[in-house]
């Protein structure tokens, strides 16, 4: 689930639902993701930054519970710049 911004023919927002892509897609002709309010690039960055440096003490330990879900959310965070998500939908663990 995400907030989208669904515009009309001149690319203006006129509604802000939030919804699967896939019922977007098949429900309207016009609309984009729309970023959280005050995220910008910078400021995604920042907490991916933060989100890795906080998770580094399980990449060493092999026999961590939850070690290959953190792996797989660090590989997450670290491709997220390079998604069509960034910056307004944020990873999550386990998602």
């Amino acid at each position: 689930m995400a907030d989208y911004e669904i515009l009309n023919e001149s690319n203006e927002v006129i509604n802000v639902i939030v919804a699967d892509e896939s019922f977007v897609k098949a429900n309207y002709s016009s609309y984009r993701l729309r970023a959280e309010p005050g995220t910008t690039e910078q400021n995604a960055r920042q907490w991916r930054n933060e989100e890795l440096k906080s998770t580094d003490y399980i990449v060493p330990l092999s026999d961590h519970p939850q070690r290959a879900a953190y792996m797989t959310y660090r590989t997450t965070l670290r491709d997220w710049p390079s998604t069509s998500n960034f910056p307004a939908t944020k990873p999550e663990l386990g998602s």
